[in-house]
């Protein structure tokens, strides 16, 4: 079959377009003939060794992928030859094909494309677990997203604003700002143009934030934990500009707010009833038409470093899928 392979661990130009064995469903697996998948932040921390999670090389990066089912392994009764499925793979979706664990493997909803299918998942999983499960974010909060306008932040966007909160997204560009209004928020901050902390206190009126949703991390941690109410809730998604900041604990101490890990992977495999449960309300969010996947841009199998690349290089307006001819 052919994939992407990673070979070495390195940066998305060390990528390979060839060829890989076809994968056999083991017990408990399911092999998918991958029609799409999701562009993750994920993706490029596993190339480079740096994820939690660190396959054997070679491997194909690639987490997340709706497909039909071609094969099943010992023991699976859930799913049959021809079904249309989604999965959280891990690694191996750019490729045309990929075994997943029956537990990773959820059935499509009638009428739901592949490409919105497999772009999901990562961010609107993660985000809905956060805010939900983590913050417990109530009607009528003040929500701060930073990175707003990325996968995970505008999906953060889109749900802050479907639970009834406050939202204000924060993003580098006009462009970023102006997708982030049409998904609901009420106020932007442009980072790059306005002093982030004076900015926070000038749309609450002194007040401050609820909630902080961070996929960015860097200097803009202090500034927007320096920006949080009494109680708040700050939640630690990830690190997109590959700097782990050194948070002042004093900060906590003074605001009386909380720091929270979001870690949904491992969420969904702890508390995978949860998961599902979560994951039931988004699709039947998405069937109602109540939250709508932005794909920023369509990418062929071969151009998917081209897709890494833009996450690295912060130009990906919402979410990127690799859409996979068969």
């Amino acid at each position: 079959m052919k994939a992407i392979i990673c070979q070495e661990h390195g940066m998305p130009e060390s990528l390979i377009y060839g060829d890989l064995s076809d994968p056999k469903a083991a017990a408990k697996q399911i092999v998918i003939q991958v029609e799409a998948c999701g562009v993750n932040f994920p993706d490029v921390l596993i190339i480079q060794n740096k994820y939690q999670f660190k396959p054997e090389l070679p491997f194909s990066p690639g987490g997340e992928v709706a497909g039909k089912v071609i094969e099943v392994g010992e023991g699976v009764k859930q799913f049959k030859l021809g079904d249309s499925v989604l999965a959280l793979c891990g690694w191996g979706g750019f490729a045309e094909k990929v075994a997943v664990d029956i537990d990773r493997v959820f059935p499509l909803p009638p009428g739901l494309p592949a490409e919105i299918a497999a772009t999901t998942l990562y961010t609107y999983g993660t985000s809905f677990h956060a805010l939900k499960d983590r913050a417990q974010l109530k009607e009528g909060e003040t929500l701060l997203v930073l990175g707003a306008a990325g996968g995970v932040g505008l999906a953060a966007v889109e749900l802050g604003t479907l639970l009834g909160a406050n939202v204000i997204a924060a993003a580098s560009s006009q462009e970023k700002l102006d997708l982030c209004k049409k998904k609901g928020a009420s106020e932007t901050i442009n980072y790059e143009k306005e002093d982030l902390k004076n900015r926070i206190k000038e749309l609450t009126g002194g007040k401050g934030v609820d909630v902080v949703y961070d996929p960015v991390g860097g200097n803009f941690t202090e500034a927007a934990l320096r920006g949080m109410a009494w109680k708040g809730r700050y939640l630690i998604v990830g690190f997109a500009n590959g700097e782990i900041p050194q948070i002042p604990m004093n900060l906590p101490l003074l605001k009386g707010c909380s720091i929270m890990g979001v870690f949904w992977g491992q969420f969904s495999k702890l508390e995978s009833e949860k998961s599902f449960q979560n994951i039931r309300q988004l699709m039947q969010w998405i069937q109602e038409g109540k939250i709508q996947q932005h794909i920023g841009r369509k990418y062929s199998l071969e151009e998917a470093p081209e897709a890494l690349q833009a996450i690295l290089d912060r130009k990906m307006l919402g979410k990127g899928v690799v859409v996979i001819r068969n």
